[in-house]
């Protein structure tokens, strides 16, 4: 029987990893406004030595498996594609663009999830999972990216990255350098404003579209070749956000944390935070990623709890004892600069080996001094929030720490939390004496 005239279906390959290795095929569908997928792994995934699960909602069996939304602010596609798919920024990029060329030809449809998904840059998405259409061709951006390796060759007398083959998307190919950092924040201001061309919009299709979060940001590519993501300052910001998040990620550094690395690059009197990317390898190789909402199989109206977080990790871990202590004092190190921004998209899992995972590095971690100590993740259901050591300190066993070893890690983290004016002040951070005091609230002390 024919699919009804208001039924839109499209196949797209799920590969994983440099060589792009095909381990599915995902079936979006459209029904009205109703978007569900399917998915399906290879057989000659699930045959090699090499494969695994990669979203803890999908089995490790044959044959198509259905997923749909669980509310309207969910997505219609299994957890470690959503992943991969563009947050609160990279869908306003998106949607402006579809909105200006949609007054130009009334004929274009709406947007669907899978539009939003495969604007996404292939050499920039989160983790290893990479889309193939039905052309051979990795979604997306193989022409802007000849269009930066023209650029760059103009400049620097070379090309950006070493010549492919059709088809195949280097980083270096398909995102900007650092030299273009500039560009990149005017259009992403421009697009705050309300202001932007139609240029500001396809200069950020795929480069500005490919992460997660809610403030301006783009993908780059740094003056060694390596892959980073570029954080603006937002027009409506009070303070220096931006030195701030390179600030909180140097603090966590010192207090014992794994953490993204990162630094600030001044744009004439603008700092911008540059945090390299912790899922890509000196050589170019893809690390797959899931959240810790995917790992949860979390609805983002759902209340979770770190608890919930340690069963995962006792079960999937390479290493869980290691991984837990991390939590604990990464849950320390939160309430102690008031990082409240720690839901479950900002905790994160890197594949390790034989379908083992470990805790990601910490990233997106801010100061947040205008908000109250109490973390958007519960404790657990009984405890409610985070917002005191003491909850901490009752529920240390459960984070593989004896009360003795527990107390000697909060007070490790408190010593290197209280010299953040020191670093604060030093040249990596680069804040001012004027700009030091709109953090105080922040970092007051805390039982």
């Amino acid at each position: 029987m024919a699919a009804p005239s208001n039924t839109l279906r499209q196949h797209v390959q799920v590969c994983v990893g440099k060589k792009g290795t095909l381990i599915g095929s995902l079936i979006y569908t459209r029904q009205g406004r109703r978007e569900s997928t399917a998915f399906a792994y290879d057989a000659s995934w699930l045959a090699s030595p090499d494969g695994f699960n990669v979203s803890a909602d999908l089995q490790w069996i044959s044959g198509h498996q259905p997923h749909k939304a669980a509310t309207a602010h969910d997505s219609p596609f299994h957890g470690a594609l959503a992943d991969t798919a563009p947050d609160a920024w990279g869908r306003r990029v998106i949607a402006r663009d579809h909105a200006k060329r949609r007054q130009k030809d009334p004929t274009l449809g709406a947007l669907t999830e899978l539009d939003y998904l495969l604007a996404v840059d292939d050499s920039a998405r989160v983790g290893a999972l990479r889309l193939k259409g039905a052309d051979g061709q990795w979604h997306r951006s193989v022409e802007p990216g000849r269009r930066w390796a023209r650029r760059a060759r103009g400049r620097r007398g070379r090309a950006a990255g070493p010549g492919r083959a059709r088809g195949a998307v280097s980083c270096r190919r398909t995102t900007p350098p650092l030299i273009a950092l500039e560009r990149a924040f005017r259009a992403s201001h421009a697009i705050e404003r309300g202001d932007e061309t139609d240029e500001d919009l396809r200069y950020l299709q795929g480069r500005g579209t490919s992460l997660g979060g809610m403030r301006p940001k783009c993908t780059l590519v740094d003056e060694n070749g390596r892959l980073a993501i570029g954080k603006f300052p937002s027009i409506g910001d009070t303070r220096s956000v931006t030195r701030g998040e390179v600030l909180a990620l140097k603090l966590a550094q010192r207090a014992g944390i794994q953490v993204a690395e990162s630094r600030v690059v001044q744009l004439a009197d603008i700092p911008v935070a540059l945090i390299y990317r912790f899922d890509r390898q000196p050589d170019g190789g893809r690390i797959p990623y899931q959240s810790a909402a995917t790992m949860l199989q979390a609805s983002r109206d759902d209340e979770r709890s770190y608890l919930e977080i340690t069963e995962v990790i006792r079960r999937h871990a390479l290493d869980p004892t290691a991984d837990l202590q991390q939590l604990w004092r990464r849950l320390i190190f939160n309430l102690l600069i008031t990082n409240v921004d720690d839901h479950l998209q900002n905790h994160g899992f890197l594949h390790a080996t034989n379908g083992h995972w470990r805790l990601s590095p910490a990233f997106d971690i801010n100061p947040f001094p205008d908000k109250d100590r109490e973390s958007k993740v519960w404790l657990s259901e009984e405890d409610g929030p985070i917002t005191n050591t003491r909850m901490l300190l009752a529920r240390c066993r459960e984070f593989a720490l004896t009360p003795e070893a527990a107390q000697k890690v909060l007070d490790e983290v408190r010593t290197a939390v209280a010299g953040w004016r020191e670093v604060a002040l030093s040249p990596e951070v680069g804040l001012t004496q004027k700009e030091l005091r709109g953090f105080e609230g922040a970092f007051l002390p805390v039982v």
